[in-house]
């Protein structure tokens, strides 16, 4: 499993995240996508924990929190689609 962690400060580093987690149990991985043309956080981030239990205690207690001015959403991570899944593309 994988936590979103959306509506975060453009201001963020990894370091700040990964931090705030840690606080919930081990951190195995944080994941800021940066926009592709401007190469700016894009506002949200992916964060792996060791275990369920740690990660759910941290959406638990996360969701909703003022962080860095920011109303935190934290919540589990949706799959990501596989390409052509959805029956929409080009041919």
């Amino acid at each position: 499993m994988s936590i979103y962690v959306g509506n975060l400060s453009y201001e963020v580093a990894e370091n700040d995240l990964k931090e705030v987690f840690l606080e919930y149990g081990d951190v195995k991985s944080v994941y800021l996508p940066l926009d592709r043309e401007t190469s700016r956080i894009r506002g949200f981030a992916f964060v792996e924990m060791e275990n369920d239990a740690q990660e759910d205690k941290a959406i638990e207690s996360l969701d909703g929190a003022e962080w860095m001015g920011r109303s935190l959403r934290v919540n589990k991570a949706k799959p990501k689609p596989e390409k052509g899944a959805d029956g929409g593309g080009r041919w």
